[in-house]
């Protein structure tokens, strides 16, 4: 048996930037019966940090890349040192 879906006021959005104009102008306390509760799981032991200065037209590429891609710059650095880092590991890299 298929479950129902609800009936919602939230429009389908078609992109993000469609979503974060329709947010702009409402509150989501107006739409509170709508929401479900989520399970979220937070990390015990939070990995240590480095400071990486680069300078400001670099820190600007990163920043506008990373909002292109609906991320933040430091979600975006890590994700391409992560990437460096196996390709080296797989030898598909030069260190």
């Amino acid at each position: 048996m298929s479950e129902r879906r609800k009936q919602t006021r939230i429009p389908a959005f078609t992109s993000r930037a469609a979503e974060a104009k329709f947010w702009d102008t409402h509150d989501t306390a107006d739409f509170e019966d709508e929401f479900e509760p989520a399970n979220v799981r937070f990390a015990k032991n939070l990995s240590q940090g480095i400071t990486v200065r680069f300078t400001a037209e670099t820190l600007e590429t990163l920043r506008a890349t990373a909002q292109k891609k609906g991320i933040g710059p430091t979600t975006l650095a890590r994700m391409w040192i992560l990437e460096r880092l196996e390709a080296i590991d797989r030898g598909t890299a030069a260190p």
